[in-house]
C-alpha cells in the first residue's frame, strides 16, 4: 500500500468527487439521517463546490491512485453546499474580522476512521491560518460533529435547514478560534 497523498482537487476530479460524496453520505450518514434527507441533501447541500476547486482550496486524499477523501476551506462567505445550493455567496471574507470556512469533508466508507478527516482538517486549518484568518466556521453534519468536536470546534446551535422536495435536515454550525 502506497502512502496517502494530498493534492488540490482539479476540475477533472469532479465526476469522481460526486461519486465519492454520494457513496460517503449514503453509507456514513445512515445512522443520523433518513434516506429522504440524504437524497435531498445530495441534490443541493452535499456536492462539489467548483468555486473551491477554482480557488485551489479543496483537496483530495489519494491512496493507491484512488480518491478516498475530500475536503477544503474557503475565504468566501458561502458556508455550505455544492454548486446546486441556492443562496450562495461568493464575496471574499476579511481575515481580520471574519472566520474562514471549513467545507465539504467526505471520506469513502472503506477508509473511514483512519484519520483522513483529521489529516484534511489540519491541512485546511493551516492554510486558513497562513491566509491570516484567526478563526474558522463550518456547518457540520450530525456525524461530522464528532470529528470537529475532537479538534476544538464548539457548537453554535443545531438548526434545521431546508432542502429539496420540502425536506429539512439538521446541521450544526460550529466554530473554532485559533490561539494567538
Amino acid at each position: 500500500m502506497m502512502p496517502l497523498m494530498i493534492r488540490p482537487a482539479t476540475a477533472e476530479d469532479i465526476p469522481l468527487l460526486e461519486g465519492l460524496i454520494a457513496e460517503s453520505a449514503r453509507s456514513l450518514c445512515r445512522s443520523d439521517y433518513t434516506e429522504a434527507q440524504i437524497e435531498a441533501a445530495l441534490k443541493s447541500a452535499w456536492g462539489v463546490d467548483s468555486e473551491l476547486i477554482h480557488d485551489q482550496t479543496y483537496f483530495v486524499v489519494e491512496e493507491d491512485g484512488s480518491i478516498i477523501g475530500c475536503g477544503g476551506w474557503s475565504r468566501r462567505k458561502t458556508l455550505y453546499g455544492g454548486d446546486h445550493q441556492a443562496d450562495r455567496r461568493s464575496e471574499l471574507l476579511n481575515p481580520a474580522v471574519d472566520s474562514a470556512r471549513i467545507r465539504a469533508f467526505f471520506v469513502h466508507p472503506k477508509a473511514a476512521r483512519r484519520g483522513i478527516g483529521t489529516t484534511l482538517l489540519k491541512k485546511c486549518e493551516g492554510a486558513a491560518r497562513s491566509a491570516g484568518f484567526r478563526s474558522v466556521e463550518l456547518v457540520a453534519t450530525l456525524p461530522g460533529t464528532r470529528l470537529y468536536s475532537l479538534h476544538g470546534y464548539t457548537e453554535i446551535g443545531r438548526r434545521d435547514y431546508p432542502l429539496a422536495d420540502g425536506v429539512t435536515i439538521q446541521f450544526v454550525p460550529m466554530r473554532k478560534d485559533f490561539c494567538a
